[in-house]
């Protein structure tokens, strides 16, 4: 083998707009950005936290995890992060590794571009 081909995985994420302008309209602009705010550290540390525990061979708490991302992720209009998620659920409820490593890997590629496309929709301070 003389080459090597290298894939580049990039995930194609959208964020729902008019359910943030539902936030925006329900809660008024300094509440909504206290929520998207809150809930972005919240799915960073999930996402993370998710990682650590398939390391650790902990299936249902990596379950746990990843069904409490989907609630978090539907507030703020993360609807393909929330299905990723619910893949993950899946490949758990499958026993199946090399799934549950694969739709993993994914969550957390599909949640690092989610969390960057909703900071760049936002003019966030934090």
């Amino acid at each position: 083998m003389d080459q090597v081909l290298k894939i580049r995985l990039n995930e194609k994420v959208h964020v729902d707009q008019d359910r943030l302008s539902a936030l925006y309209a329900e809660l008024g602009e300094a509440g909504a950005e206290d929520v998207v705010c809150r809930a972005m550290e919240e799915l960073a540390l999930r996402l993370s936290h998710c990682g650590r525990l398939h390391k650790n061979g902990s299936r249902q708490d990596l379950r746990k995890c990843a069904r409490s991302l989907i609630a978090i992720a539907d507030q703020i209009g993360m609807h393909v992060l929330a299905r990723v998620a619910g893949d993950v659920i899946c490949a758990v409820d499958s026993c199946d590794e090399p799934a549950i490593a694969a739709t993993l890997a994914r969550l957390l590629r599909t949640g690092e571009q989610s969390l960057t496309a909703i900071w760049d929709l936002q003019d966030i301070t934090i």
